[in-house]
């Protein structure tokens, strides 16, 4: 069974006129898949999943297994607050061909600790397909202990986490008790570096859609312990990140990947919209240095 680790892409979903912009989006997956990158994870946060509808989230899934062709795993955004639903949901994707699903705790209903365990026990028992765990509380507004964390990885098919918990002292001890086989992948972009380096597995990483190279040589020399030539790579790149974040993402990123020409428009689904005028020239004086 390979392991989680590395850079994985959390796909934007392009919009043109509002409507899903299907060839920008087999545009994107052509680029980055000439990159060494680990895995895509179209339909996530990123990929503004509460703003598509079933018939364009079954096409993206379609699409995105075509353009890849088995060369990356794929992992889709596939969580709900209803356990039951989401059982039945997941069924219907059993085989796709993705390789499995990023699945974030149940969100707005507030589970407790054994509320999140029964979930993912559940949700495990009723799939063969592979899961991260999503645990990102300032989303949710229930945060996925280390103690629950860590009895739920006991499931052969719960295979890591996407750990964006924000308390850097959970994540730490998370990484030093995880068990062989489990991957913490940080979803903060901005901890990337501190995770990578302290024993964590990678990122899933909104920010790889730009400097895409340097994340990875990034992961690649802490793997090797080469740390100087890492922080250097790492301090050419970070001020980046703050930047993406500015503002809710994915806007920031998808300005930036129009003006580079990967994607035809800088649109988001409402209620998100477009970026402030200030961060725009922020933005383009990133761009053109």
């Amino acid at each position: 069974m390979e392991d989680l680790s590395g850079i994985y892409l959390p796909v934007i979903t392009p919009f043109y006129g509002q409507e899903v912009d299907y060839e920008s989006y087999v545009t994107l997956l052509n680029f980055y898949k000439q990159k060494d990158i680990s895995g895509f994870i179209p339909l996530g946060t990123t990929g503004e999943i509460p703003c598509i509808n079933d018939d364009e989230y079954e096409r993206i899934i379609d699409i995105t297994l075509e353009t890849l062709d088995g060369q990356f795993p794929v992992y889709a955004g596939l969580g709900g607050n209803y356990t039951e639903k989401l059982i039945k949901r997941i069924g219907k994707f059993e085989n796709t061909g993705i390789k499995g699903i990023l699945s974030v705790c149940p969100y707005y209903n507030r589970p407790d600790q054994n509320g999140l365990f029964n979930h993912f026990e559940r949700i495990s028992e009723s799939t063969d397909l592979d899961i991260i765990i999503y645990n990102i509380p300032y989303r949710t507004g229930v945060n996925m202990s280390n103690e629950t964390l860590l009895a739920l990885s006991e499931f052969k098919n719960i295979r890591g986490v996407k750990d964006s918990c924000g308390d850097m002292k959970q994540s730490l001890e998370l990484i030093a008790q995880k068990p062989e086989g489990f991957s913490v992948l940080t979803g903060e972009d901005y901890l990337f570096y501190i995770t990578v380096a302290n024993g964590g597995d990678g990122g899933i990483l909104a920010s790889a859609h730009l400097h895409t190279d340097e994340f990875i040589n990034v992961y690649k020399h802490l793997k090797k312990n080469n740390h100087k030539s890492a922080l250097e790579i790492w301090r050419r790149i970070e001020r980046i990140i703050p930047k993406l974040f500015e503002e809710p993402n994915p806007a920031p990123l998808k300005y930036c990947l129009s003006r580079l020409k990967r994607i035809r428009s800088p649109e988001t689904r409402a209620p998100l919209g477009r970026i402030s005028e200030a961060l725009q020239m922020e933005l383009d004086t990133y761009l053109s240095l």
